[in-house]
């Protein structure tokens, strides 16, 4: 599918945003006033403008409040009910820590799960989709959860925890690359699936159904080479988990090289992301035989 740059920022900042809120929930770290200000506003900062972000792929940005009143059935409008209840009731615990001195900690453990069920409903927008195989796998949830979690206890400074998460996170990520690989073909998608003719035979195409190529063309179809999906693996594998560890683990930890693990976390984290869309494919493109 074709990787929207707007939609690459917000799943990626706003996970980071609400990984670290997360651990702010919990009391980690343990911090009050103006120290706790900061990290309070570096998580809302992500998750708010993670969310703005997203809204720049609509057609019409206008009319994004009307995505709140389909929550029914919608996970993206789930996601947006679950990203304003968690950002109000974490703003309560905030202000307590900020302004007051008071820790509300039931208030913050609330805040801290209401933000992993905001990345869950993230992460169910694209598992939903049977039509693109490579998303609907029980992987894609578990991962954007251990994303959001290992980027928020980095972004916390919690060194054991986020050096464990993000191995994890790693560990994940490779496996969700193989079996992703695999998942078109297993899910049996094929050109007389697609076109409803394969009880005539072999179906191939004679010529394309359009002289130019239309909106499901540009958005639902977007191949890249495997050379190219190779290298970029890679480095997603190394500057997302190896050298975050490696900082957190075999170097004197200080607030320099907490800058750099963050910025190869994120380097990582928005490679791999780009992946996510670019490689997933969707079953409309063997209409247009392009898979």
């Amino acid at each position: 599918m074709h990787p929207a740059p707007s939609v690459i920022l917000f799943t990626s900042l706003s996970g980071l945003g609400f990984g670290l809120m997360f651990w702010l929930g919990f009391g980690f770290p343990d911090v009050t006033g103006w120290t706790a200000f900061a990290f309070f506003f570096i998580a809302y900062a992500l998750s708010v403008g993670g969310l703005l972000a997203s809204t720049l792929h609509l057609g019409r940005p206008s009319r994004a409040m009307n995505a709140f009143s389909q929550w029914r059935t919608s996970w993206l409008s789930r996601e947006g009910v679950a990203a304003v209840v968690t950002l109000l009731v974490m703003a309560v615990y905030a202000i307590g820590l900020i302004f007051y001195d008071t820790n509300l900690q039931v208030v913050g453990w609330i805040a801290g799960l209401l933000a992993l069920l905001t990345v869950f409903t993230t992460s169910k927008i694209y598992n939903q989709l049977k039509t693109v195989p490579r998303w609907n796998m029980p992987l894609t949830p578990v991962l954007f959860l251990t994303y959001a979690l290992a980027g928020g206890a980095l972004l916390a400074g919690q060194v054991m925890p986020a050096a464990v998460l993000l191995l994890v996170l790693t560990v994940l990520q490779l496996a969700t690359w193989q079996m992703g690989d695999k998942a078109f073909a297993n899910a049996g998608h094929t050109i007389e699936t697609a076109t409803g003719l394969g009880n005539l035979g072999k179906v191939r195409q004679l010529e394309s159904p359009h002289s130019s190529p239309n909106y499901l063309m540009k958005e639902m179809v977007h191949v890249v080479g495997r050379k190219h999906a190779m290298k970029l693996r890679v480095i997603s594998t190394v500057t997302l988990g190896l050298l975050p560890v490696a900082i957190l683990l075999f170097l004197q930890f200080n607030h320099i090289l907490a800058l750099v693990a963050v910025a190869s976390h994120l380097i990582g984290l928005l490679v791999s992301r780009w992946l996510f869309f670019a490689e997933a494919e969707h079953v409309v493109g063997l209409y247009y035989d392009k898979r």
